[in-house]
């Protein structure tokens, strides 16, 4: 090669913008509904994530889930005596199990199953469109 010839190469930044847009507008038009449940008994959590899936079934909804996140453990120590026995004291702890259920393309008619889906008691139910 010449030192006076010189290589030119031409940017790819364009296309790569248009596809980055392409898949953008996918994503976009895609909706997501993100359900976390919440509960202090496991075999109740487990009871309702089965519920909402079978239900989001029966609609034609495509499922995601459910994610087990981690549990929260919260601890409590409390003194059994004031007085005489100050070092004694009782430890206590509180579990709450989550889990985290995606729905994707959800149709009004699965929407509308799951507002009106009667769950058991104990479970609290965090819903977001997305």
């Amino acid at each position: 090669m010449n030192a006076t010839t010189k290589i030119t190469k031409k940017p790819v930044t364009k296309v790569l913008d248009k596809e980055k847009k392409d898949k953008e507008k996918e994503e976009a038009d895609k909706q997501k509904i993100r359900i976390k449940i919440f509960a202090y008994d496991n075999k109740i959590i487990d009871k309702a994530a089965k519920t909402i899936i079978d239900t989001a079934e029966r609609n034609n909804a495509q499922v995601v889930g459910p994610v087990p996140l981690p549990t929260q453990i919260k601890k409590f120590s409390v003194g059994r005596s004031t007085f005489v026995h100050k070092t004694s004291s009782e430890q206590y702890e509180i579990r709450t199990h989550k889990r985290l259920i995606d729905i994707v393309n959800p149709n009004p008619r699965a929407i509308d199953a799951l507002m009106n889906l009667n769950l058991p008691s104990g479970v609290e139910v965090e819903i977001k469109m997305q």
